[in-house]
């Protein structure tokens, strides 16, 4: 069984961000990723443009050189990936982490692939997995995805888009400018205010001269599969419908943080308790690292503002280390 000074589950940009800590620090590590380098990221909409430019992605003070000021998702993927290859990372992937045990001074990890040994853990694995459903009727049919990929595949289908945020409102632009019948099913009385400066007025300009129908204040009741049944200030409605993007956010996996046994606030934030000083959690040597920190407040944490958590842990990691 192979030992480490820290593993690091997550290879997304913080994750990747931790290796480089570690690294230069002269401390074993491995990085290991259940799918592609930066699978978040890879599973983003294919014409995703970031909100933060590119010098706040970031990472080890390596330029981040972007065509427009604001990089696209294509850019970051290459960006990233030219990072782990040129630096030699020690980097797993497509290699899942089904359990970390704690026995002594030890961590040990099992996953699908192989067996570890650690002193230190560090927990960076996102949001992007778990979508937070809607628990209707009909959700799991197949015309319902959470997820969205291409503008294409809708063209001059009825497509319903649920929710009111960046992801949802860049959805139904792009698939409206290939041909789509959009439909928005917004809960809140209007598009949400995060969403990025630029695009907000476009939508609401979509809206205003009838080209997407905004349905505010409303729910979805029901999905068919050829319908799409919805609770409006005016009523029940039902609309034609061939395919439904509930792109309504995404959460974190709790089950494996509580696995861990990391305590989470008991309120609907379920903050994963740890130091601030030093990322480390209620459990000895084990630390977390990026937007897993805001628990269900995944807007608080970005690459930008959680980059810093890399040599905050292995700073942490260091001292522990001369010492012992």
């Amino acid at each position: 069984m192979q030992e480490f000074d820290v593993v690091i589950i997550g290879g997304g940009p913080i994750g990747i961000a931790c290796g480089l800590e570690a690294k230069k620090r002269g401390l074993s590590y491995i990085i290991i990723e259940k799918g592609p380098i930066v699978n978040s990221l890879f599973n983003y909409p294919i014409n995703m443009q970031f909100f933060s430019s590119s010098e706040k992605l970031e990472i080890d003070g390596i330029p981040f050189i972007s065509k427009e000021a604001k990089p696209k998702r294509n850019e970051a993927l290459e960006y990233y990936r030219r990072i782990v290859t040129s630096n030699d990372l020690d980097i797993h992937l497509f290699e899942k982490v089904n359990s970390v045990e704690k026995e002594g001074d030890w961590f040990h990890l099992n996953t699908d692939k192989d067996q570890y040994k650690a002193k230190n853990v560090v927990v960076a694995t996102g949001f992007y997995d778990l979508p937070n459903r809607i628990n209707v009727p009909g959700e799991d049919l197949p015309k319902v995805s959470h997820y969205y990929k291409d503008p294409h595949f809708y063209a001059s289908q009825k497509l319903a888009v649920i929710g009111a945020s960046n992801s949802a409102i860049d959805a139904a632009l792009e698939c409206w400018r290939k041909g789509a019948e959009v439909t928005l099913i917004i809960r809140g009385p209007e598009v949400g205010p995060r969403v990025k400066y630029w695009v907000r007025p476009d939508i609401i300009n979509r809206i205003e001269e009838g080209s997407i129908k905004a349905y505010y204040n409303s729910s979805v009741k029901e999905i068919t599969p050829r319908e799409i049944i919805i609770d409006t200030p005016e009523g029940e409605i039902s609309l034609e419908n061939d395919f439904v993007l509930a792109l309504t956010g995404y959460m974190p996996n709790f089950t494996f943080l509580e696995k861990l046994g990391i305590a989470l606030s008991d309120d609907e934030k379920r903050l994963p308790s740890y130091d601030p000083e030093t990322m480390e959690t209620n459990i000895p040597g084990l630390f977390l690292a990026g937007v897993i920190c805001g628990g269900m407040e995944t807007h608080k944490w970005f690459i930008e503002n959680s980059r810093i958590h890399a040599p905050i842990i292995m700073d942490a990691i260091t001292k522990k280390t001369a010492s012992a």
